[in-house]
């Protein structure tokens, strides 16, 4: 008898893990609020965010501050399973760590702990389909443009902003509207690469003294 108190004293007393959240978006235009709300609201406390894509772990800087945080009896808690990643490779590796720590791994949506061999079991199975969903994804992009390329249709990515020659431009005295009708840009894209170069203060308030004038003279006339 005295026995069994001492086993159940024992495990009361053992300390209980942290619930520490992990939420992402792929895109700076996208928000993490939802994310964010459904951590919350399942008590976890501590929660790091960044916005990166999820096919490849290179630049997210938040799921390794994430992943080197957590300790004994710990668990990652996450809203959905792509949150996390698209690769298989790079989940599989994830879930490895999280297992070396002590940890184990929760995703929300999907009722995924991989605390009990059937979470682990589940999880495997997502991972495989979130990498399948990413490989379907990518050989219909692929085909698309192919289709597009037959037909003549297809202009390849969006122009990245032509830097150098925004500068080189500008030195020759031309304003931000002359070079964004030159470059085929659009002026406020002009305007924020001259900001960055530090040299578009007088140009960005030639626009505003000329309102400014337009609005003087109209009241001068009345």
């Amino acid at each position: 008898m005295s026995t069994k108190t001492g086993q159940r004293k024992t495990a009361d007393a053992a300390p209980r893990g942290k619930l520490i959240g992990y939420a992402r978006v792929s895109t700076t235009d996208q928000d993490l609020t939802v994310q964010r709300q459904a951590l919350k609201h399942a008590s976890v406390g501590v929660i790091f965010e960044e916005k990166a894509s999820g096919t490849k772990r290179d630049g997210r800087t938040e799921l390794q501050k994430v992943l080197s945080v957590l300790g004994e009896g710990d668990a990652l808690v996450v809203t959905r399973l792509d949150r996390l990643g698209r690769s298989l490779r790079d989940l599989a590796n994830i879930a490895h760590e999280i297992e070396q720590a002590g940890a184990h791994l929760k995703v929300l949506e999907q009722s995924v702990d991989t605390s009990s061999a059937a979470g682990r079991a589940f999880f495997g199975m997502l991972a495989t389909f979130a990498a399948f969903e990413t490989d379907v994804r990518r050989e219909r992009q692929l085909e698309g443009i192919a289709m597009a390329k037959r037909l003549g249709r297809y202009k390849g990515g969006k122009a990245r902003l032509d830097r150098a020659r925004v500068k080189e431009l500008s030195k020759t005295g031309l304003g931000p509207a002359a070079i964004a009708r030159e470059l085929g840009m659009a002026r406020s894209s002009v305007y924020r690469l001259l900001e960055k170069a530090g040299n578009s203060r007088t140009e960005r308030t030639r626009p505003r003294l000329r309102r400014a004038n337009i609005g003087a003279r109209g009241l001068s006339r009345t």
